[in-house]
């Protein structure tokens, strides 16, 4: 009887172990595919934070493009100002002095009439802005909108 029992428990265990290398062997098998995966997730991070770094020094010369063509557009408008205030000057001299209405044609003084009227009168209206640029519409990317906080430059990469 024991030898029976021997025989029918070794053939049980030889079992087993076929049972166990067979895990052992699926288990090798999913850490393989887990490795891989790992390595390609890696590869993928580089990439990706490659391409974060070159989009990162393209905000940069973005905002510092914003910046210099905001202080030309300010320095432009700042210079218009200052001519149309002359011209302003010069129209309201010509249009008191008497010399300068009988110098002057009646075509001459109606067109000066009517370019002060439009143009100067508008012109100098305190807070305007330059008509060459419609800012009526609301833009996703109005220059209103554009925040210049570099705070973001600065956070800790983990």
């Amino acid at each position: 009887e024991q030898g029976l029992q021997l025989l029918e428990l070794s053939g049980s265990v030889e079992e087993d172990y076929i049972r166990i290398a067979r895990c052992f062997e699926a288990t090798r098998q999913r850490c393989c595919r887990l490795e891989q995966d790992g390595r390609r997730a890696r590869e993928q991070l580089a990439r990706v934070e490659a391409e974060r770094a070159a989009l990162e020094v393209k905000l940069k010369h973005a905002r510092n493009q914003v910046e210099v063509e905001m202080k030309k557009r300010h320095q432009a408008e700042a210079e218009l100002e200052k001519q149309e205030r002359k011209l302003q000057l010069v129209f309201e001299l010509l249009m008191r002095e008497p010399w300068g209405n009988e110098a002057l044609s009646r075509e001459q003084c109606s067109v000066l009439s009517a370019l002060a009227g439009r143009r100067l009168g508008a012109a100098l209206a305190p807070g305007r802005r330059s008509s060459a640029v419609d800012e009526s519409c609301q833009s996703l990317l109005s220059h209103s909108d554009i925040s210049y906080d570099r705070t973001e430059d600065d956070v800790v990469r983990s």
